[in-house]
């Protein structure tokens, strides 16, 4: 046998001392041919809103307060006006520092910095949203869905809105 055909074996040492967290989670072993199963995603950390909310002077010493459903605007009409708004200042109609206080900060940063789709930049045909549809998974989320067309082609937008503050804030976009 050659070095390419040697079986590779598994050694424990042992560890002195206690146990690490992760020494103390079983270990699976990848046999080949086999499948193992993986754990489902734990979905990302939200706060709990049936806290009473924070007081006023505790908020703007501790950042953005979540909000909840009754106290934010329609959801359609934010999710319209941030599709609008977005592709007009990728077509070059409006300064993209308009976005900044209707978006995240790292969703700002890779607005200003990443590449804007081609059908928005060129030509100039009018830019119109046909539909925009709106989820909303859990209070204070919206995820808004919308159909952009422009020069008889049309493109979907997807965006995630969560309340913060008392109104919406885009945190993820999506642009086909």
């Amino acid at each position: 046998m050659g070095p390419a055909h040697r079986r590779l074996r598994l050694v424990v040492v042992p560890t002195p001392g206690p146990a690490l967290e992760d020494e103390a989670a079983p270990v699976r072993l990848l046999v080949p041919g086999r499948r193992t199963s993986r754990p489902a995603p734990v979905p990302g950390p939200r706060p709990r809103l049936d806290r009473p909310a924070p007081r006023v002077e505790d908020a703007a010493d501790f950042g953005p307060v979540w909000s909840q459903r009754a106290e934010l605007p329609d959801a359609q009409a934010a999710g319209r006006r941030l599709v609008t708004l977005t592709l007009e200042a990728f077509a070059g109609r409006r300064p993209m520092t308009q976005l900044r206080g209707l978006v995240s900060p790292p969703l700002f940063g890779s607005l200003t910095t990443g590449r804007r789709p081609r059908w928005c930049t060129e030509g100039t045909a009018p830019l119109l949203i046909s539909s925009v549809r709106v989820c909303e998974p859990v209070d204070g989320v919206a995820e808004v869905s919308a159909v952009a067309r422009r020069g008889g082609r049309a493109h979907a937008v997807a965006a995630r809105l969560e309340g913060i503050d008392g109104r919406w804030r885009c945190t993820a976009l999506q642009i086909g």
